[in-house]
């Protein structure tokens, strides 16, 4: 496989501040297929020069173009600061990036969101940096978002020169990422991006006027839109017209369960709290050997509180370089445990939420939504019609994390707490309620309400009524309710009659404060349903809840004893 290059160190088509001790080429490398995927790599250097060593190499493989244009600035993922690669670069790595085919300034058209296609490219491009003289024939994997789910892809791919993998804020299981409960509801279904965007990546070097980089982009008119692919696969096991396959079972991750967790390879995933991947990247961790870490904040965002590049590097280093630096040795686990306005770092060989019991609170029915009740003690039956909202909607393009839902949704709070909580996490909810269609959706969350009324969310989860059947899962899935969402397991619901919805929510590590109220709230519809206005038709218009000991509840995993304040409940 020739790479269609210049030198190292030649001068680029780009206003690039210089660097000295970076050395930087950019080529178009062919596939198997002959499809050209545009490729940087930046070497170590002295006074701009490359160092004639080897080094370890650390690849990341993007839909987002690895070096654009934005307002006459240049862009690269090279100095993004989620990976900390440049930084990479001055102590001794050779980092490469590279656009995945049908993005940015590579040819081609993507066929699917993470699909085979992908993960064959980036193991053939993976092998032939290996083999390059400067390299030392050991490589990393590294990503966020969609370049944590390549991470993973390219893993799965087994090219034998991978070594290492951090991978973030990505799934284990896709299907239940992307239609969690049967539902899609985040943003995967987002709109696709413009074309113009690609033509603003940077040319390759040796494509002076960017003729090659119009060729590129104008094949990617072929892409597969996203949200087409998604909604067009309901069910686990559905063929996709787009693809031609059982898309979810070929993206996975987790049906590549042997292939990523083959010997010889080492594995750190990190993701934060405020995050819906979050909970799928805890999955990972309890299938994979892998080390884990979950920091506070949104997605991919770098926590104040941790150093997320120096654990990048000292990972790199010893798997990578062989450097004896201990990691291996600390707790598997870390998380971020919030308490008020500050928090700790938790350590520990077992999983947040893993072995821990979890404490009932039953939801009572006092007629009116905003007076619903939250307690220990089971209340009487009860129940309570919510009439679902379906006009709503959301301006955020990436809405990682719902803001309460209270002013649409069914209410129920517990009396203010006596003392401080530790939730450690995922809390279970089991919904009893019946509908007046066939089709249904409830969204539940658990929210922190402090003494002037604020809330937040803690925790937040989904079900399509039909997909309210439970199944052995797959995959080890920490004791948590799974649901097939296969086919043949969806049972549309009879109008009328009551059924019983349990499913997770995401998890959280969070101390609640003296004086705050838990409340959990339920509502028929989120704004981040894209399609809302083209599936409200066919959904209820009311869910009648049930409360009651035998009806609905949540289950909290509390660490310590929870305690309200006396006489109040």
């Amino acid at each position: 496989m020739a790479a269609l290059l210049i030198p190292v160190g030649a001068p680029g088509q780009d206003a690039a501040p210089t660097d000295p001790r970076v050395a930087r080429q950019s080529f178009y490398l062919p596939m198997r297929d002959g499809v050209r995927i545009a490729v940087n790599v930046y070497r170590p250097a002295k006074d701009g020069a490359a160092l004639a060593t080897k080094a370890p190499v650390v690849f990341a493989f993007t839909p987002y173009r690895a070096r654009y244009v934005d307002k006459g600035k240049l862009v690269e993922l090279v100095d993004q600061p989620t990976f900390g690669l440049r930084d990479l670069v001055h102590s001794g790595y050779v980092v490469a990036t590279a656009d995945i085919r049908g993005k940015g300034a590579s040819f081609g058209a993507r066929r699917g969101f993470l699909d085979q296609t992908e993960a064959r490219d980036g193991a053939e491009i993976v092998q032939w940096l290996a083999r390059q003289p400067y390299a030392t024939g050991d490589v990393g994997l590294i990503g966020c978002s969609y370049l944590g789910g390549t991470a993973m892809l390219v893993a799965s791919a087994q090219p034998p020169a991978v070594k290492a993998v951090f991978s973030a804020a990505t799934d284990w299981d896709k299907y239940e990422f992307v239609r969690r409960g049967g539902i899609t509801g985040q943003f995967n279904t987002r709109p696709e991006d413009p074309l113009t965007g690609d033509y603003a990546s940077v040319p390759v070097d040796g494509d002076a006027g960017g003729a090659l980089l119009k060729q590129a982009v104008a094949q990617h008119a072929g892409n597969t839109p996203m949200a087409p692919l998604w909604y067009g696969i309901p069910y686990r096991d559905s063929m996709s017209a787009l693809t031609g396959t059982r898309f979810w079972e070929e993206v996975g991750p987790y049906t590549h369960k042997a292939a990523l967790a083959r010997p010889g390879v080492a594995w750190y995933v990190w993701g934060n709290w405020n995050d819906e991947p979050t909970e799928q990247v805890i999955r990972t961790a309890a299938n994979l050997p892998a080390k884990m870490i979950i920091g506070p904040g949104s997605h991919c965002e770098m926590p104040k509180q941790i150093d997320i590049n120096a654990i990048q590097k000292t990972f790199f280093d010893r798997y990578l370089k062989g450097v004896r630096n201990g990691i291996e040795t600390e707790p598997k686990y870390a998380w971020w445990r919030q308490d008020g306005s500050g928090g700790a770092l938790i350590r520990s060989n077992r999983l947040p939420g893993v072995g821990i019991k979890r404490t009932t609170l039953f939801l009572g029915m006092a007629g009116q939504a905003s007076a619903g009740t939250l307690a220990r003690t089971a209340p009487g039956a009860g129940r309570f019609d919510y009439r679902v909202e379906y006009d709503i909607s959301t301006d955020a393009y990436f809405p990682f994390w719902p803001d309460t839902p209270d002013a649409r949704a069914a209410l129920f709070t517990t009396a203010p707490l006596a003392a401080p909580a530790t939730i450690e996490g995922y809390p279970i909810v089991s919904i009893k309620a019946a509908a007046d269609m066939p089709e249904g959706d409830l969204f539940a969350y658990l929210e922190d309400v402090d003494p002037s009324g604020k809330a937040v969310v803690l925790a937040q989860g989904r079900l399509a009524g039909s997909h309210r059947k439970l199944a052995k899962a797959p995959y080890a899935d920490l004791d948590l309710p799974y649901h097939s969402g296969l086919q043949r397991d969806a049972t549309p619901l009879v109008p009328g009659e009551p059924v019983t919805l349990t499913f997770e929510l995401s998890p959280r590590s969070y101390v609640v404060q003296p004086h705050h109220r838990l409340r959990v709230a339920l509502a028929g519809a989120d704004p981040r349903q894209r399609n809302l206005a083209e599936i409200k038709s066919g959904l209820t218009k009311r869910w009648m809840l049930y409360g009651g000991a035998a009806a609905s509840r949540i289950d909290i995993p509390f660490t310590t004893t929870v305690q309200f304040e006396t006489g109040v409940q």
